[in-house]
């Protein structure tokens, strides 16, 4: 059977299965299949035991002018609005 795992996973479904059946603390689970008690709490907390999609849950909508975002490569940020015709630009430095 072929498991599809992101590259970063460092469980299997069965390895999950075991955790959230499991009443041992975190931290020996933790330590028993190589990973850290953030990741024991996590799987513990879910119902299943599949990775969760990568697609965002909520998805970016263009501004107001329709052209959407633009990457700004002073900052390394996509979250800069095109510019509005008419409207003065400020640039800060």
């Amino acid at each position: 059977m072929l498991i599809s795992l992101h590259s970063q996973a460092t469980t299997t479904p069965r390895v999950r299965a075991l955790i959230q059946a499991s009443t041992e603390p975190a931290r020996v689970l933790a330590e028993r299949y190589g990973t850290t008690a953030q990741t024991i709490w996590k799987w513990r907390k879910r119902d299943i035991v599949q990775d969760r999609s990568p697609t965002p849950h909520r998805l970016r909508i263009p501004g107001p002018s329709g052209q959407g975002f633009r990457f700004d490569p002073a900052t390394h940020s996509n979250l800069i609005r095109p510019p509005i015709p008419g409207y003065p630009v400020t640039l800060s430095g």
